[in-house]
């Protein structure tokens, strides 16, 4: 995909995914305050989250998107990675305020508080939360995989979890509602599991994002290709000091190659670009590919490792 279309699918998908964040956002915190469910009022806290990650991922995409410059030798790339970083503690903070919120109801509870019963309203309001972002996280997750970006598939996630959140929701509500007063409880215990689902996806993309930023290398069998693909060139006889990371959406690859020393500069350059070029057929034509040519030494010892 090129560029520009996948910039257009993601302006596309996000936007599409905040109309249903804002509409949600409202309906929901009125179910909450009309039908008296602390449930729903969580889980309008949760589409406001989603709602801020929409715009998060807005704006740090198009920066992204910038091409290299001076100042930045190597694009703009892991803004979009620093939009997941966000992304993950967005969720992170959520999560805990709503386990918080939903321990102290249970907490007052189990003290003597008396809870508010829950109305249908919320309910059916959860019902059609869980229709509807599970409809976003759909959409929104196959298009972040077309882009290849981590930073739509996160958010795709963030929609998922909204719908995780509502279903604990309706569970709660409508335990409270058909169980009567001794149940209210089961509402705030709706939002404290729901909680646990949040943190947990949180967790995960910080992990990945934390990994990104401090450059940590492609998975093995990435690897593995890459010295496949590198191997398969005719006349290199050997690959070392692969160097591999993530840059945003797109992959750097840095590697040494041994080569006939008696091979021309010309010969041994054609190799070097039939690498890359096939590197970049294969990740993409934005993948950063860096060959270092080293020639074979008699009785086919290479040079020692840089």
């Amino acid at each position: 995909m090129d560029p520009q279309s996948r910039t257009r699918l993601i302006y596309r998908v996000t936007l599409a995914g905040s109309a249903v964040n804002v509409a949600l956002v409202v309906l929901k915190f009125i179910a909450g305050v009309v039908g008296r469910s602390s449930a729903m009022v969580a889980d309008a806290v949760h589409s406001l989250s989603d709602f801020a990650t929409d715009v998060v991922v807005l704006l740090f995409v198009r920066i992204s998107r910038r091409p290299q410059d001076a100042a930045y030798d190597y694009g703009y790339g892991k803004y979009e990675t620093i939009a997941t970083l966000i992304i993950g503690m967005a969720l992170l903070v959520v999560g805990a305020g709503i386990a918080y919120s939903g321990a102290s109801k249970i907490y007052g509870a189990l003290h003597g508080a008396e809870l508010e019963a829950p109305s249908a309203l919320a309910f059916w309001m959860a019902i059609v939360s869980i229709a509807a972002k599970e409809v976003c996280y759909r959409f929104t997750a196959a298009a972040g995989r077309k882009a290849g970006s981590q930073a739509v598939v996160a958010n795709a996630w963030h929609h998922r979890s909204d719908a995780f959140s509502s279903i604990g929701t309706a569970i709660g509500i409508g335990g409270a509602i058909a169980l009567g007063p001794r149940w209210r409880l089961l509402d705030p215990a709706a939002a404290v599991v729901v909680s646990v689902f949040i943190v947990k996806v949180a967790v995960q993309l910080l992990r990945e994002s934390f990994g990104e930023l401090a450059e940590k290398s492609l998975p093995p069998e990435v690897e593995q290709e890459i010295v496949r693909i590198t191997e398969g060139v005719d006349g290199i006889s050997g690959i070392h000091n692969l160097r591999t990371r993530r840059i945003g959406n797109y992959l750097a690859i840095e590697m040494h190659v041994r080569v006939d020393g008696g091979m021309t500069l010309a010969e041994a350059h054609d190799r070097s670009s039939l690498i890359e070029r096939r590197l970049k057929e294969r990740y993409g034509a934005e993948t950063y590919v860096s060959v270092h040519v080293e020639p074979l030494k008699d009785a086919g010892h290479g040079t020692p490792h840089a």
